[in-house]
């Protein structure tokens, strides 16, 4: 029988991270991040899944040869997951496992349903950083650190501050334990934020960094360029940027190599439909 832990038992998940693993997994189990984890026992768990608070994906932990937890993992997601998932509107389960053993597995136990799979890289900062790749944007655009009086915006000074709230909320529980964690930096145009780089999951010394550009403001390197402001941060503190985009987004994974970034690992998600029957 799957059970969700309670937030104050996660840490009963610690032995079930992979070292070399997702990093997302890790800041949800340290609690920097929101998430849910259910799992196959209480008190002494073997293997869990692991429900990202962004609704960004579905990670399965621990020992994927656990077939009290295989057996059950389907009902569970359609009576369970997908009755809530629905009411958040997401229309797909996104399925990823923590270390490539899983992949198997999942292909296995979901044979059934229609799965597209599609290939992710992670890049992280290895050698030294290279202030020199900083990209020059034109004039008209300033850079600004993401702080408590910017987030608060009480003179109005940026016009549309709930795409700071939205995006920061989106990842975090709280701007409390963004600021208590996290690093971000955002492109200004007009009073305006057109682009903006933070620290989307944060684990041990590690900073997964997400970053958006609006529209209309694309093509202009200016997510580069809040990038560079956060990696520079990052590695004057001490702090691993790291960066998870998928193989196909060619304009990402460039980012990633354009800010000083090196490949670090690759893993593959496996997507099928919430509406099937």
């Amino acid at each position: 029988m799957i059970r969700e832990l309670d937030e104050t038992e996660f840490y009963k998940c610690e032995p079930l991270i992979n070292d070399v693993g997702h990093l997302e997994v890790k800041a949800v189990i340290e609690g920097n991040n929101p998430g849910r984890i259910f799992v196959d026992h209480i008190d002494f768990p073997k293997t869990g899944l692991i429900w990202l608070g962004n609704n960004d994906g579905f990670f399965f932990i621990g020992d994927e040869k656990n077939e009290c937890f295989n057996n059950d993992i389907n009902e569970f997601i359609d009576k369970v997951v997908y009755p809530e998932a629905k009411k958040l509107g997401l229309k797909s389960f996104i399925a990823i496992g923590n270390h490539a053993r899983w992949e198997k597995t999942i292909e296995r136990i979901f044979s059934h349903r229609h799965i597209q799979v599609s290939h992710q890289n992670v890049y992280k900062l290895r050698s030294h950083y290279k202030v020199d790749n900083e990209p020059s944007v034109k004039n008209g655009y300033e850079a600004l650190k993401v702080d408590e009086c910017l987030y608060e915006n009480e003179k109005n000074y940026l016009h549309n501050i709930e795409f700071l709230h939205s995006k920061i909320l989106g990842f975090w529980s709280s701007s409390e334990r963004f600021f208590r964690t996290g690093i971000g930096y955002c492109i200004v145009y007009q009073n305006k934020i057109v682009s903006l780089c933070f620290s989307g999951f944060v684990a041990e010394n590690v900073h997964g960094i997400d970053i958006e550009t609006i529209e209309e403001h694309q093509g202009n390197k200016l997510g580069q360029h809040a990038a560079h402001y956060v990696v520079k941060e990052c590695v004057s503190n001490g702090m691993i940027p790291y960066w998870d985009c998928e193989e196909a987004n060619k304009p990402s994974n460039q980012i990633a190599k354009n800010i000083g970034l090196e490949n670090y690992s690759h893993y593959l998600v496996y997507i099928f439909p919430m509406d099937e029957d």
